[in-house]
């Protein structure tokens, strides 16, 4: 190993946030000299090689898709050893790397290849050959990722190192709030006129245009540490942000599916076709998410003021709208139990405002619906809110009081579910206001 003495970029997992994010952003700014990516799928890396490097993207604009190529970047599989060791090599080098893989429980596995093991290797060489600092995003969308990647990497570095290897590097959380997904249909890749990964893949990504992302405030001994991926924004506390986004626009988004779902409808911007189903995601947004939100943070960001989360509302749900998206109900509404879950994004959502003195009947009336597609049969009455969530809700620490409320509730939203469904569908935000 050499030292470079550039700013490199390392990427871990090649999906639609790494590709249409973290390499975008990091090729887009034009400061890096070297972009590497670790991908354990073949027929990827093998594509990506065969194309030179480059990728490709579709960017959704209001007004359009943006088509962008991106390369050239090394793309190395850590299961193959040769692999392995120049993502050593790259990592020892980068100033940032970003992990972007289905879940924290990616981090660690017993393979010579696993995450935290590349990392660790890497890093260690960092120290050994001089190299630059290095910051870590992790983007798994839990809210303690970069803690647990920390640990893990930590523990895998022998103790005498790791006091100088945790001098050189600052693990970071994110709140990704960037829709973006991959597009399999051959038929609907070509209807909508994207262009595949590469010519050599069958997949499409489709990402957002929006591109602005909090991260932990970094914090390094010695002169200040200036990013290469500038657009990120920096912030002390991530959690009222993450919070922001799991009670804010996961909530939402969530309410938007299941309920374009119940109707029968395929894509998220067809919400609108939905009599009153705008001004009901509005109402729940804002009046109810937000109002909960700025009565906890008061006075911590512009973001929870009233005129702050009102532009913060204004611009969500114009970007879920947003056609050329084409985001489906299936996709947002996907894994249903655990969206569900106490602590997830409806329920979630009903405690926070409960909590803070606000009446949840949007949400309430939105986890009666998703309800309601899980189990048929509590719309008919068969069985109660109760027989099902207690059960998804498992051991989960929660107290008699706080269950039998968010319950009570549920119930209320299932016969205003049940009212709305009897009056033949009216406008929804009319039907809640009147009852």
């Amino acid at each position: 190993m050499t030292l470079t003495g550039t700013r490199n970029y390392v990427g871990f997992g090649f999906g639609a946030i790494q590709a249409g994010l973290f390499l975008y952003e990091a090729y887009r700014s034009g400061n890096f000299e070297q972009l590497t990516v670790a991908e354990v799928m073949p027929d990827v890396v093998k594509s990506v090689r065969q194309a030179g490097g480059w990728f490709r993207l579709n960017i959704a604009h209001l007004n359009g898709i943006e088509h962008a190529q991106i390369g050239p970047i090394q793309i190395e599989n850590p299961a193959v050893e040769a692999d392995r060791m120049r993502l050593v090599q790259a990592v020892a080098a980068a100033s940032e790397i970003g992990t972007a893989v289905p879940s924290i429980s990616y981090y660690r596995s017993d393979a010579k290849e696993s995450l935290h093991l590349v990392l660790a290797e890497g890093l260690r060489w960092k120290v050994i050959l001089g190299e630059r600092r290095a910051v870590v995003y992790t983007a798994e969308n839990n809210n303690y990722a970069a803690e647990t990647l920390e640990a893990l990497v930590m523990e895998a570095i022998p103790s005498a190192e790791r006091d100088a290897v945790a001098a050189r590097v600052r693990f970071l959380n994110t709140v990704i709030g960037k829709m973006s997904g991959v597009v399999t249909d051959g038929d609907e890749i070509a209807s909508q006129g994207l262009i595949n990964i590469t010519s050599g893949n069958r997949r499409a990504y489709l990402i957002e245009a929006f591109n602005r992302i909090q991260i932990s405030r970094i914090h390094f001994d010695g002169p200040q540490f200036e990013r290469g991926i500038d657009v990120f924004e920096e912030k002390d506390d991530l959690i009222p942000f993450e919070e922001a986004k799991l009670y804010g626009h996961n909530a939402s988004h969530a309410l938007a599916a299941y309920l374009g779902a119940f109707r029968q409808v395929r894509w998220i911007a067809d919400l609108r076709t939905i009599p009153g189903g705008m001004d009901f995601l509005r109402g729940a947004l804002i009046e109810e998410s937000g109002t909960a939100l700025m009565r906890k943070y008061a006075g911590l960001d512009a973001m929870f003021t009233a005129a702050g989360y009102q532009a913060y509302a204004d611009e969500l749900i114009e970007r879920m709208m947003n056609p050329h998206l084409r985001d489906t109900v299936e996709r947002v509404g996907r894994d249903l139990p655990r969206k569900l879950g106490w602590d997830d994004r409806l329920i979630g959502t009903l405690r926070l405002a409960l909590e803070q003195g606000v009446e949840p009947r949007r949400y309430a009336l939105a986890s009666a619906v998703a309800l309601s597609l899980l189990d048929g049969q509590v719309l008919e009455g068969e069985h109660s809110a109760a027989d099902v969530l207690t059960g998804l809700w498992g051991t989960v620490e929660r107290s008699a009081e706080s269950e039998a409320q968010v319950l009570q509730w549920i119930e209320g939203g299932l016969r205003d579910l049940r009212g709305w469904v009897a009056a033949g569908y009216p406008d929804l935000e009319a039907f809640i206001q009147q009852g």
